[in-house]
Order: structure tokens, then C-alpha cells, then sequence
């Protein structure tokens, strides 16, 4: 539990702390008018096992008009801070954790367990730590950094994979496939969309479960899926807030899918607790 609350507290932090790139100079985009905040105070509000989200005392709905309801009360206090953390406008593509409620509450495309564990398992076959450069520089580096996390994920699953520095995809087993769908399978159907944001912004299912797992942090998992990006920023230089805006925001985002899968997982582990005691 101690881990966990640090593990919060910096996810919270890194989430917060993205606002801060107010400050660079605005480009002119033709993109739609930011709405403006429109109420003064957020809240919680506890019935019926779940809990809610007020906006002076208005309930929050999600996009398809329904209850804007979650099960965990750390949840809640998140996305309630989320929406208290906008100032003038409301800026929603930096609310990551009301986005992945939103889509998991929805579900506009019916999506079940199996489509999104398929959908992850394709990326599996695309992992960015699988597919390693012809420059032997790079190379080297890759080896060093991500060969190591590659070996856990196999000795973590009980998997064999190797990368490739082949334009054609590494060969993925089928035993390989059906343990790790059976792994993804055991969530139910709220974590696994937090899965799914999680890959989809680290480009690797590895470096996903690495974090899930605890075995890396989030600061470090960002990191290695930049790995040859930040290998040619320490040769060429960084371009001036580019390179950071897009590190904190992928931050921001890992952090908010992996903290959407824990305490969504934790709100399951207390309900079958609570089930087996009432048996």
C-alpha cells in the first residue's frame, strides 16, 4: 500500500504538473474555441455503491448522456481533481483519467473482453522493443536498456520471444499468444481499456505489463519506448519544448492508464471479497 501511495501521488503529479506548459507561446490553429469552465466547484457524491461527480451540485454525464458513475473512491477524487484543475477553459485532452471513463462507461463500439485483448495482442507483434535498429550505435543501446525488460517479460510469463532487426516482424507463438491473452482475459472489461490506452500510447505491450507489474517505473517505461529518439536528441540537441512537451505528455498519459488499471483491479479484488463473505 505504501507504494501505491507514492505511485499516486506522482501519477497525480505528473498529470497536474503538464499544465504547466501554459506557458509556451501559442501557435494560431483553426481548431474549435477551448469551452469555458463553468462552474466554480467539483465534488463527489457516494449512492449506491458508486460514486458520483458534481460540478456545482450538477451531476457529470459522459458524452452519450449517461451517469458518470465509478467504483472506486480514489477514482473519483482524480477525475474530481481533474476537473477542478481547469482554469478559464476546460481542456479535455488533458483529462486522461475522464477520457478512459468515458470510453470504458460508453463503450460506443460494444467492444467485449476478447476484442480489446485482440486488439492488444496485435501490438504485440509491433512491440517497440522488438523491432531494434540497423545502426549498430543504436543497437548497442537497445541491447543494453531494453533486452533486460524483454527477458523479465519472458521469464514473467513463462514466454519465448526475441527481437528482430528485420523490416518483417518477429515470430510470435501461438503458446505465446494464448498465455498472454489468458493473462489479459483475467481483468474484467474497465481495466483492460486502460490496457489498451496504455499500449496504444507506449507502442509496446511489454513496457505496459513492466509498469502494471511495478517492475519499472512510469518515468522509466516513457524513457525506453524513446529510446532511439532520445539517442539521436543526445547527438543532435533537443528542439526547444518540443522533445519535453511530448515526453510530459506521454507521461501524463501511461500515468493515467496505469492508475486507471489499478484501482479499477482494486475495486474488483473488494467486491469478490465482500461476495465470498456474504456466501
Amino acid at each position: 500500500m505504501f507504494y501505491f501511495k507514492n505511485f499516486f501521488l506522482r501519477s497525480q503529479n505528473i498529470l497536474l504538473n503538464s499544465s504547466k506548459f501554459n506557458i509556451i507561446p501559442k501557435i494560431k490553429r483553426n481548431y474549435a474555441a477551448l469551452p469555458k469552465r463553468f462552474y466554480k466547484n467539483t465534488a463527489i457524491l457516494y449512492s449506491d455503491g458508486h460514486y458520483e461527480i458534481t460540478l456545482d451540485h450538477r451531476k457529470l454525464k459522459t458524452p452519450k448522456g449517461k451517469d458518470f458513475k465509478v467504483e472506486n473512491e480514489i477514482l473519483a477524487l482524480c477525475i474530481a481533481t481533474e476537473w477542478d484543475s481547469q482554469f478559464g477553459e476546460i481542456d479535455r485532452s488533458s483529462m486522461h483519467l475522464t477520457a478512459l471513463c468515458n470510453t470504458a462507461i460508453d463503450n460506443v463500439n460494444n467492444l467485449t473482453k476478447e476484442d480489446i485483448t485482440s486488439n492488444i495482442l496485435n501490438y504485440l507483434e509491433t512491440d517497440t522493443l522488438l523491432f531494434q535498429s540497423h545502426n549498430d550505435e543504436v543497437y548497442d543501446v537497445q541491447q543494453k536498456e531494453w533486452q533486460p525488460v524483454i527477458k523479465w517479460f519472458c521469464d514473467r510469463y513463462g514466454v519465448e520471444i526475441s527481437p528482430t532487426r528485420d523490416m518483417i516482424g518477429p515470430e510470435i507463438s501461438k503458446q505465446t499468444r494464448e498465455i498472454i491473452e489468458r493473462h489479459f482475459l483475467s481483468y474484467d472489461l474497465a481495466p483492460l481499456h486502460g490496457f489498451m490506452f496504455a499500449v496504444e500510447a507506449l507502442k509496446s505491450v511489454i513496457l505496459t505489463l513492466c509498469c502494471v507489474d511495478r517492475r519499472l517505473s512510469v518515468d522509466q517505461v516513457v524513457l525506453l519506448s524513446r529510446l532511439e529518439e532520445e539517442y539521436q536528441t543526445g547527438c543532435w540537441g533537443r528542439v526547444e519544448w518540443a522533445h519535453d512537451v511530448s515526453q510530459y505528455d506521454l507521461q501524463a498519459r501511461v500515468s493515467a492508464a496505469v492508475l486507471f488499471i489499478h484501482l479499477n483491479s482494486m475495486s474488483e479484488e473488494v467486491k469478490s471479497k465482500l461476495g465470498s463473505v456474504h456466501r
